[in-house]
This record gives C-alpha cells, sequence and structure tokens, in this order.
C-alpha cells in the first residue's frame, strides 16, 4: 500500500515538474517573439528597399503608403504583431521581402545546411574532447599534457572568424586545395564529394574553436576523479591507471558529460551561425544576417524563434537532466539540506 501510494505521489509529481517546464519553455517563446518583434520594427532603416530594391527610390509619398499598406507595415505595432502571431497560430509566416517567396519555403531550401555542419560539428567536437581529455588525465603533468594545454589555451584564444580567414588564406588562396565558400560546387547539390571539400574548412574552424574548451573540462573532471578515495584503493589492488580510468572514473563522469553536451547546445548553435557567414555558407546563420540587414521581417521572426526554440529546450533539457543526476537540486536548500542530511546520517 505504501508503495502503491509512494508510485502514484512519483507520478504526480512527475506530471507537475513536466507542466512547468511545458509553461516555461512557451512564455519564454512567448516574449522572445514580443521583443524580437517590437526591435526589428523600432530599427532604423526601410523594408521597402528589401522588397522593392531600387524602385523605392521612384516611389513618391502616396505610392510608399500604399507599398507599406501592403506589406501591413502602415499599422501600430501591437497591432501588427497581433495580426502576425494570428497567421503563425495558422502557419502563416508571410512571404520574404527579400527573396519574394514564402518564408517557409526559403528556410526548407537551407536549413539541411545547418543540419549537417551543426550536427557533425557537435558530434565531432565531443568526441574529441572526450579522446583528448582522456588522453590528457592519463598523462597528467607530463611533456605532452602540458603542450596540449598550452596549445588549447591559445586556439581557444583565438575568433573563429580569425582562425577562417587564416584557413582560407593557407588552403584556398594559396595552395588551392579547398573551396572557401558555399556548401557545393555550382549545380552539385547531389555531390557528395562536393559537399565533403566545402566541409572540411568551416568544420576545422568550429573544431578548433571550440575543442579545448569542453577537453578541458573532461580532463579536469577526470583528474578530479582520480583524486578520489574508491581510486586509491583500486590502485592498491593493482589495476592500471587506464582501466581505472576507462572502467569507473569515465562512467562516474558520463552523467556530468551528457549534461554539459545539453548545455552547450547554444554554444555551437551560435558559433555555426558565425561560421556560415564566414565562410558564405548557405544555411540559417547567413539567413538570419542577411534577414537582420535587408530588414527582412518575417523572415527574421521565423529564424529567430527556430532559434530561441532550439537553445530554451536544450537549456531545459539540460536542467532536466541536472535534476536527475542530483535530485537535491529540485528542493530549495540544495547543499544546506543535502549537509543536513550527512550530519543525520553521522
Amino acid at each position: 500500500m505504501f508503495l502503491s501510494c509512494l508510485g502514484r505521489r512519483c507520478f504526480l509529481n512527475n506530471i507537475i515538474y513536466t507542466i512547468k517546464k511545458g509553461v516555461q519553455f512557451i512564455l519564454i517563446i512567448f516574449l522572445l517573439s514580443i521583443t524580437v518583434f517590437y526591435m526589428s520594427r523600432l530599427s532604423p532603416g526601410d523594408p521597402l528597399a528589401s522588397y522593392y530594391g531600387e524602385g523605392v527610390k521612384r516611389m513618391n509619398t502616396t505610392q510608399k503608403l500604399e507599398a507599406m499598406k501592403r506589406l501591413g507595415l502602415n499599422e501600430p505595432i501591437y497591432k501588427q504583431y497581433i495580426s502576425w502571431l494570428s497567421n503563425a497560430a495558422h502557419g502563416e509566416f508571410g512571404i520574404s521581402y527579400k527573396y519574394k517567396q514564402d518564408v517557409v519555403t526559403v528556410i526548407e531550401n537551407v536549413y539541411k545546411n545547418t543540419i549537417i555542419l551543426g550536427g557533425l560539428s557537435y558530434v565531432l567536437t565531443f568526441l574529441f574532447a572526450l579522446l583528448l581529455g582522456i588522453f590528457c588525465a592519463l598523462h597528467e603533468d607530463k611533456l605532452i599534457d602540458k603542450v596540449i594545454c598550452k596549445v588549447g589555451t591559445v586556439t581557444t584564444s583565438i575568433p573563429p572568424f580569425w582562425i577562417a580567414l587564416v584557413l582560407i588564406l593557407i588552403f584556398s588562396i594559396n595552395l588551392k586545395i579547398l573551396p572557401s565558400s558555399g556548401a557545393y560546387a555550382m549545380g552539385q547539390s547531389k555531390n557528395h564529394v562536393s559537399r565533403i571539400e566545402h566541409l572540411v574548412l568551416p568544420l576545422a574552424v568550429m573544431i578548433l574553436s571550440h575543442l579545448w574548451y569542453y577537453t578541458y573540462i573532461i580532463r579536469n573532471k577526470l583528474v578530479e576523479e582520480m583524486r578520489q578515495d574508491y581510486v586509491l584503493l583500486c590502485k592498491v589492488k593493482g589495476l592500471s591507471k587506464k582501466k581505472i580510468i576507462y572502467k569507473d572514473c569515465l562512467r562516474n563522469i558520463m552523467p556530468s558529460y551528457i549534461s554539459i553536451m545539453a548545455m552547450s547546445v547554444p554554444h555551437i548553435l551560435g558559433g555555426t551561425y558565425v561560421v556560415e557567414k564566414v565562410f558564405s555558407y548557405p544555411g540559417l546563420g547567413t539567413l538570419s544576417f542577411e534577414s537582420a540587414k535587408y530588414h527582412d521581417y518575417n523572415m527574421l521572426m521565423v529564424l529567430c524563434l527556430i532559434t530561441g526554440i532550439l537553445v530554451v529546450f536544450a537549456n531545459i533539457m539540460a536542467e532536466v537532466i541536472n535534476d536527475k543526476i542530483d535530485p537535491r537540486m529540485k528542493h530549495s536548500g540544495g547543499e544546506d539540506e543535502w549537509n543536513k542530511n550527512a550530519v543525520t546520517l553521522k
């Protein structure tokens, strides 16, 4: 009977917890949409120039007012937002002022490029970070560990766009072995070799600019884990350092590592957007810069919401993972409650 009540209570708590996170997610995205909508429309610039190009210079005042009315830009901002929100609720996000196409259609043509670049960067960065972190922990305070730490610190301090420019200068301009822009050669969208060639430099920049940050976290966590009492016991039993790290330490830090992976999504995503712009890589990042530059309001709104949803969802998932790893963090008092429980156990 007690176990049954406990199970129902746990189930109810999980439902309440999920609802809270859902409401939190919706509220943040709603506030984000309001902020982006107002900031974009209050920023200096003429959206008509994005839609009509040079033709806007030949318009008189009456024609400009008519053009504003056709685009729905003549109403007060709050009415524009209500209209946009109503249309968005029905899946209608308007047309792109710059591309003269439906916003969703334009995004569908490039979002896969961002997924490929961002996804590969994410996987390879954490894979290499894990391997390099283990290697440094195995050779703690040795020459190779010190050299990797110094080199890693230097590469992390260099801005990604500068690394990109140096790689373009070396491999694209001087050696002429790798392309410097685009996602594939002209008319070669289905050529996998061409796609891989165009991914090499952007991927290299992404990995070099993010790798050491996560490697250093993993290295320090493993080194800290190696100071625990159970490791000393394993050493007394005759287990090698390598076996202890792979069998025990690595398993103990993996929950924290997974949490770090969830929290890093905004970090990797932001880096992807910057790299896309530097390499003229057709993706969501390039579209975001162009929509902001040309006051393409409809495109900007959708791209900001997509980015916001990814970032907020990743942060909430990281929080959920942390709560699952250490349920004590859900309660007020956190560390104080843990200390109180420790005293009780004594």
